[in-house]
């Protein structure tokens, strides 16, 4: 098995239950972008980040 799918098999098991669902929710929804080819439209967090990041900026006049 990979390092990851191992990884993940632990934390799954020991998160909260509540937690674990939305992992597996989410990871779900992963799998099924990149089975369409379309994992490369998904916004990562680190794009997010900077959007919030530069929206915070104060304005210059």
């Amino acid at each position: 098995m990979d390092l990851l799918a191992e990884r993940l098999d632990t934390k799954l098991r020991e998160w909260h239950p509540n937690i674990a669902a939305e992992v597996r929710e989410r990871i779900s929804e992963i799998i099924d972008l990149a089975d369409k080819e379309l994992i490369d439209i998904m916004r990562s967090r680190a794009v997010e980040q900077e959007v919030l990041d530069i929206l915070d900026e104060p304005v210059s006049r």
